[in-house]
């Protein structure tokens, strides 16, 4: 298989096949979904392929066959039946306010209408939406296909701002309302988005959208496989160690099948280095601050259990803290069972590597750790496998917070925030971390796997379990049991901190 070009940022169909561009064949997943319905919905994170899902979509109904030679649903589909699309997408420039929003909605209404050759007479968005779709039915003779891309990005642009993000979800509310009754004129619709509002605040009535978004046979409608990476993209790998490509990049699950966030792998591919690319093309502030007015206890992250309503539970004013991590990428599906009938939970944790070390990088600030040094430094202990070292660095940064920030920040208030330094310091240089690494003794609190080395930590508030150390509980529940196998010196770390001093009053060390 001779190389290609790689088709960073492109969302265009017809620019990848007529350019020569590496192609992942998304159309049995399209063919299926025209198949066996009319209205969906689908949540996927930012840089997930959406765009170019939707733009494959409206090629396809617009019975552009050049482009489709090859691919699986070529020999499947009436090239004889082009069908009139109407397209809308939110995801350029920024709307802070509801004339800016309905601005950006007639623009585009007109736009639609030159496109397809009619005129529209009303005023009102939902009438010259309305009129649109009807008036595109009438002149090509066929039902009307409406794709919509970053359905939710203008509210999400102002979730901080409560009054503002209401106001625009109105204005979106009106566009989308208008859905219900144009069923006669359509053939087919797609609403994409990183987040799920609940239909009953933005849908207004259409109860009849499917929502795709943890159906496992459209778990990798968006992304790529581990066969797409093998197959599609074999000429690039060589020079590339595949398994340090699963462990950094894949894990993104839905329901079924995991996938790569495909920014991160092209770029792999170009650079030729494993860096935080998805994460690094937009920093999650909001998230960072509201993980930390929460309080969130930072090693809980990689083993979050939540059930499918609060998963789903997205709105404005009301966005709880597993929604808006699973919603946005930063945490996904592990393992899903159904303990009662019709109770669904779910266990989140971190997709990957990437993800694990570039969000705790991010939260360090919040934890009181506003420089680069200290992991710096940590990284370079690790390597020396200097025990006297660690237990000085750790009990340094302790040291050096203020009084000021134990009284003003949100974490500090937490019972947990000490592991949370702990865990969230270590995670950010990218080290292979387990946090309660379950065997058949019992969980260490968190397990590290580097240079060669096992580091098991067991942590402790001597306030709240004043009775036995730390390093005690490692021993008697011979948690080291699990990691003999590896041949690799297992180190088992006992870390007591003290909330009334502030600091850590014992770290003992012993080798299993």
């Amino acid at each position: 298989m001779s190389r290609r070009k790689l088709p960073i940022g492109i969302q265009s169909l017809s620019e990848i096949i007529e350019g020569g561009y590496y192609y992942v064949d998304k159309t049995p997943y399209i063919h299926q979904l025209i198949e066996q319905g009319k209205y969906y919905f689908l949540s996927r994170p930012r840089r997930f392929g959406k765009s170019l899902l939707l733009d494959t979509l409206h090629q396809l109904f617009e019975a552009k066959e050049a482009l489709f030679q090859g691919l699986f649903i070529h020999h499947k589909w009436d090239w004889a039946r082009p069908r009139p699309v109407v397209r809308l997408g939110f995801g350029s420039g920024v709307m802070n306010s509801r004339e800016m929003l309905d601005q950006h909605i007639r623009e585009q209404l007109n736009e639609q209408a030159e496109r397809l050759g009619v005129s529209l007479g009303n005023q009102s968005i939902a009438g010259r939406f309305a009129e649109l779709i009807r008036h595109a039915h009438q002149q090509h003779g066929e039902r009307v296909a409406v794709l919509i891309d970053e359905y939710d990005k203008p509210i999400l642009d102002n979730i901080t701002d409560t009054a503002i993000a209401t106001e625009l979800r109105e204005g979106l509310k009106n566009l989308y309302s208008v859905l219900k009754d144009a069923d006669p004129h359509l053939c087919f619709c797609l609403l994409t988005g990183v987040s799920k509002f609940s239909k009953v605040s933005l849908f207004s009535g259409l109860n009849n959208l499917n929502d795709i978004t943890l159906d496992a046979p459209y778990s990798a409608i968006c992304g790529y496989t581990e066969q797409d990476v093998d197959t599609v993209f074999a000429p690039e790998l060589p020079g590339l160690d595949r398994a340090q490509i699963k462990a950094w990049y894949n894990g993104y699950n839905w329901g079924a099948e995991s996938v790569y966030n495909p920014f991160d792998v092209l770029l792999l591919l170009q650079k030729r280095e494993f860096r935080p690319y998805w994460f690094e093309s937009a920093t999650p502030t909001f998230l960072v601050k509201l993980l930390a007015e929460r309080g969130f206890f930072t090693p809980q992250l990689d083993r979050l259990e939540s059930p499918l309503n609060l998963l789903g539970r997205f709105d404005v004013g009301d966005i709880s803290t597993e929604a808006l991590l699973f919603q946005t990428g930063y945490l996904t599906i592990r393992h899903k069972e159904e303990p009662v009938p019709s109770y669904w939970l779910y266990t989140l944790g971190y997709p990957n590597r990437e993800v694990e070390a570039s969000l705790n990088q991010a939260l360090l600030p919040q934890l009181g750790l506003d420089s680069a040094e200290p992991t710096i430094r940590l990284l370079r202990v690790l390597q020396a496998n200097d025990f006297t070292a660690l237990e000085q660095h750790f009990k340094s940064l302790f040291a050096a917070l203020p009084h000021d920030w134990y009284r003003n920040n949100p974490i500090a208030k937490y019972e947990g925030h000490y592991a949370s330094v702990f865990y969230s310091h270590i995670a950010a240089l990218g080290l292979k971390v387990t946090v309660e690494d379950a065997s058949n003794t019992g969980k260490v609190d968190m397990a590290v796997d580097f240079n060669g080395q096992i580091y098991l930590f067991e942590f402790k508030v001597v306030e709240q379990v004043p009775e036995g150390s730390a390093l005690a509980q490692l021993k008697h529940k011979a948690y080291a049991d699990k990691y003999r196998a590896s041949g690799k010196p297992i180190h088992l770390i006992g870390v007591e901190f003290s909330r009334r001093q502030r600091q850590i009053v014992a770290f003992e060390r012993e080798q299993a």
